[in-house]
């Protein structure tokens, strides 16, 4: 019980994606010096795991009379009653101090980005979710940093290729937040979130989501055009984003809850395959 209890806090599933991520970034960051440090990338996912975690547990203190509101979130140890907002706020302590130490330990940019990752989430989109959906856009902005931290943390410049990582990331987020956010709209209404870009499940906001899938496929394929990546990495990733974009489509023309849910579960894929693909064709390129 301590551990499912303790998984909830820091929402494990989405921090295990945002180290993935991380780590990813830094091979490729790691085959641009030509060598990779294996202690280095162990010491990047402790540290990444660990303040990805105290944003969370701050999210969810922050959050916690909101959360007995939403049958998604009630059950969560804090909004349940099972742990204090004092014993939360000192494992988010200890957790975001440790693993900030471990990520400045590789570079003081890395450290930095990650102090600023963690407030711009808690202190920034968290609040913001009751008040306007603009809070998808500041949100996605700490939710893009793990591969820019990641690529920094190996090669401490922030170069067309870190660039390329955050904003491959960072449009990314708006189709998936907004499909999330459709299929959770009634759930998230409990509480006074206001998520989506017109408020509502409307053809508004299907709009937006389907123009930022559109938006996310030249984007994607950056890599290729500044020579990063080859055919392979921009195949799959135009492959990926019309599939993507084809969901998209699906809720354009329909407004329907089913076709959001497939728009969600296609980018939980979308992200991981992308990333991969241009680690393994940037590896193929570099040797």
């Amino acid at each position: 019980m301590i551990w499912k209890d303790f998984s909830k806090l820091i929402k494990l599933r989405l921090t295990f994606l945002v180290v993935f991520s991380a780590s990813i970034s830094f091979l490729i960051g790691s085959k641009v010096n030509g060598h990779i440090d294996w202690g280095n990338w162990l010491k990047l996912i402790a540290g990444g795991f660990l303040v990805t975690a105290a944003a969370n547990c701050f999210n969810e203190i922050i959050e916690k009379d909101l959360d007995k509101l939403m049958k998604r979130t009630m059950d969560r140890p804090i909004p349940a009653g099972r742990m204090t907002t004092g014993q939360g706020l000192v494992m988010g302590l200890f957790m975001g101090i440790a693993g900030t130490i471990l990520l400045g330990k590789l570079n003081l940019t890395a450290g930095y980005l990650s102090v600023f990752s963690v407030l711009l989430y808690a202190f920034a989109y968290t609040p913001l979710k009751r008040k306007s959906p603009v809070a998808v856009f500041v949100g996605a902005i700490p939710g893009a940093l793990p591969p820019l931290i990641g690529y920094v943390a190996a090669h401490p410049q922030i170069d067309e290729i870190a660039l390329i990582l955050f904003g491959i990331q960072f449009v990314w987020q708006f189709p998936h937040f907004w499909a999330i956010a459709w299929v959770l709209d009634d759930d998230y209404k409990l509480a006074g979130f206001r998520l989506l870009p017109s408020g509502k499940r409307n053809l508004t906001s299907a709009i937006f989501t389907f123009a930022s899938a559109l938006i996310l496929i030249p984007v994607s394929l950056l890599p290729t055009y500044y020579g990063y990546g080859g055919y392979y990495l921009g195949g799959v990733s135009l492959v990926c984003g019309l599939a993507f974009l084809y969901f998209a489509f699906k809720l354009l023309k329909d407004l329907q809850i089913p076709s959001a849910k497939k728009l969600m579960y296609g980018s939980f894929f979308y992200l991981p395959v992308v990333q991969l693909m241009f680690l393994f064709d940037f590896i193929g390129k570099v040797k």
